[in-house]
């Protein structure tokens, strides 16, 4: 192919035009639902197939650009492939191949019309963030950035004859919005009054602004791209948006939409702006760590299964960013290896997320076909009437775990080495943080396991709570395919982490200047940094793990001469169980929400010792909504009424606001 000087930004070039051509057909091909599901939704995961391999050969060539005809008279859409770039449209075309697969079967049941305007917003959603990646000037990442917001958004309000879906989608949508005004900020800012000219990332990187213009960039898109990924306090969209989507977009969404506000924090930090600042990192290593405890705190009280996964997605998106604070910091000082073991824990780590959170929301898709519920405190027993998504989901569950030796484990212990190998840095209170953090991402990760065995123990084990549970059925063919290709990913990237180091090498080597290297690593044991420090091998743990398997299983076989007795389980005591005996999700959460009560804003509603059929209800929100929100909502309404009163549809009032206005502008101008 280099023969005939094809490059690797033609071919993903040619895959996004394909994209827009399967929206465009299942538009227009609405009467036929099925060959929407059998053919379009297939030849979709093709596509994000060959993607992903796309990228991978992009990150060993050099950077591919590339400017459009289109755009603008003298403002044409630029077009930049490089190792960063190319690792996340990897990320992209990995996980939306699974999520592809899986909707053409989730989608079946979705009525011909609905199905072909749901089937194009569903490709401009995954060709915006594929050109969000590809952008190379401030136009193009821009329009790319709003076709990706409202083609998401026409997807989380596909249902919008209920009214909490619209009100979800235009909370979503706001947030978007003032995210975007922000980011177009930064890159005002960036751009510094050069010209017309200085729009194009190359011109940015070329520039030279002061620490306080450089500090002002960074904050703008701090916050435009940390509203777009669910930072604090931006937070507030994403469990409510999660759960009015259907799930496929749910998985795009949490999966890789989060991401490429991640790509748009690192591109701008260390790529457009040429010097970075301390404090830059230690603002944004605070940011993650609350939000990494606030969103697996709540997390832990939802009884939702959607509310439940999106409020985790925000205590990831947390953990990213403490990689990225601790990444500029380290860089700041010199501490250059450091500095590529915590990018590469962030870029391994948003790999992760994307494959166990895609798998688990998708998962929620086929339970929620199964039962018609959302509400965990329903369900039960699952595990004998959907043993493929138990099978399935049982492997996100211990990914997100981070239980090793699946691919969750990795991406953490890098990041908890990245603190635990630091040496003291030339600022005290820096080296105060750094063991204070550690100690944070433990507990979020230890909160984080607390979480996913409530997720999975009440939803698949127990009894059935209700009696429909009964009639539930299995994921269907296209569901398992779609579900097992993420549930592979997670262990392949658990049991390969040195191959996968390899490769981001790459990618940490064009952002910092510096890698891991191959004296880091060898194809048994990963060392981030040196093999008697700190080293890890999945391989022999996974050989350990079945090694005691094989064993006891031996050892009981022989105890017993293999004979096999058949009992009840343990009743304690209670021969005559029920459902009602089990505990709840809220009951399970219970702990967490005394723990943290302060945090959240409790209902309840508990009946008298009399009354003869009681009703128990507890509800925890979220302070902030009512702290931050409710007041701006409260002020806007005032100042939307007051507005109001100027309108009183009287032509002669019309007149004299005109006539007033002329004579102010007259003796002030």
């Amino acid at each position: 192919m280099g023969d005939v000087g094809i490059l690797p930004l033609d071919v993903v070039g040619w895959l996004v035009q394909f994209w827009i051509a399967l929206g465009v057909a299942g538009l227009f091909l609405q009467r036929k639902p099925q060959f929407i599901n059998n053919v379009i939704f297939p030849l979709s995961a093709m596509v994000s197939l060959l993607l992903a391999v796309a990228g991978m050969w992009a990150l060993a060539s050099s950077p591919n650009i590339m400017v459009l005809p289109l755009g603008l008279p003298d403002l044409p859409f630029h077009l930049r492939l490089d190792q960063l770039s190319a690792f996340f449209l990897i990320l992209l075309g990995g996980a939306s191949l699974g999520i592809s697969i899986f909707s053409a079967g989730y989608f079946k049941t979705m009525a011909g019309g609905t199905l072909g305007l749901l089937c194009l917003e569903y490709h401009l959603f995954l060709v915006g963030m594929a050109l969000v990646l590809l952008a190379n000037d401030a136009y193009m990442f821009m329009v790319a950035w709003e076709t990706m917001a409202l083609s998401s958004y026409f997807l989380v309000t596909t249902d919008h004859s209920v009214p909490d879906i619209r009100k979800a989608g235009y909370l979503y949508l706001l947030i978007a919005h003032v995210g975007a005004i922000s980011i177009l900020l930064s890159f005002g800012v960036m751009q510094a009054g050069l010209g017309i000219g200085a729009y194009t990332f190359d011109a940015m990187r070329a520039g030279h602004l002061t620490q306080f213009w450089s500090s002002a960039a960074f904050l703008l898109a701090l916050f435009g791209f940390g509203a777009k990924a669910g930072v604090l306090p931006m937070h507030v969209w994403l469990p409510e948006a999660h759960p009015a989507a259907p799930s496929p977009v749910s998985a795009l969404m949490s999966g890789i939409m989060l991401k490429t506000a991640i790509y748009g924090i690192l591109r701008v930090t260390f790529d457009l702006l040429g010097t970075q600042l301390w404090w830059w990192g230690v603002l944004a290593l605070a940011l993650g760590l609350i939000t990494a405890v606030f969103g697996v705190m709540f997390a832990a009280v939802q009884g939702d299964m959607k509310r439940l996964l999106a409020y985790s997605s925000i205590e990831n998106i947390g953990l990213l960013l403490v990689g990225i604070g601790l990444t500029i910091i380290f860089h700041v000082y010199g501490k250059n290896t450091l500095a590529a073991l915590a990018l590469t824990a962030t870029l391994y780590h948003s790999l992760n997320h994307a494959m166990f959170k895609s798998l688990l929301f998708i998962g929620t898709g086929s339970i929620l076909h199964a039962t018609g519920e959302r509400n965990m405190g329903r369900l039960g027993g699952l595990i004998h009437r959907m043993p493929w998504a138990a099978v399935l989901m049982l492997i996100g569950v211990l990914a997100i775990a981070g239980l090793p030796p699946l691919n969750g484990f990795v991406s953490e212990w890098l990041l908890l080495q990245a603190f635990l190998l630091s040496p003291g840095l030339p600022n005290n209170y820096i080296n105060m943080l750094v063991p204070v953090a550690a100690a944070v991402i433990a507990l979020a990760a230890a909160l984080a396991a607390y979480v996913m065995v409530k997720f999975y123990g009440v939803i698949f084990l127990g009894q059935p709570r209700e009696k429909a549970l009964e009639h539930a059925h299995d994921a269907g063919t296209w569901e398992r395919i779609g579900m097992g290709w993420l549930a592979l990913a997670c262990v392949v990237l658990g049991l390969a982490p040195v191959f996968v180091v390899h490769q981001l090498d790459m990618v940490t080597q064009m952002v910092l200047g510096t890698h891991l290297g191959n004296a880091a690593t060898d194809w048994v044991f990963l060392a981030p940094v040196d093999t008697e420090r700190a080293s890890y091998s999945p391989l022999y743990f996974l050989l350990a793990v079945l090694g005691v398997w094989l064993l006891t299983s031996i050892a009981v076989r022989r105890l017993y001469h293999g004979r096999l007795r058949r009992s009840p389980p343990w009743d304690c005591g209670f021969p005559a169980q029920t459902p009602r005996m089990q505990d709840t999700a809220e009951g399970f959460g219970n702990p967490i929400r005394r723990i943290f009560e302060p945090f959240f804003q409790i209902e309840r509603e508990v009946p008298s010792p009399f009354d003869t059929h009681p009703r128990y209800h507890g509800q925890s929100d979220d302070r902030l909504w009512y702290i931050l929100y409710l007041p701006i909502k409260h002020i806007t309404e005032k100042l939307a009424s007051l507005a109001g009163l100027l309108q009183h549809g009287r032509i002669h009032l019309y007149l004299t606001y005109t006539f007033v206005t002329l004579i102010v502008l007259l003796v002030f101008v």
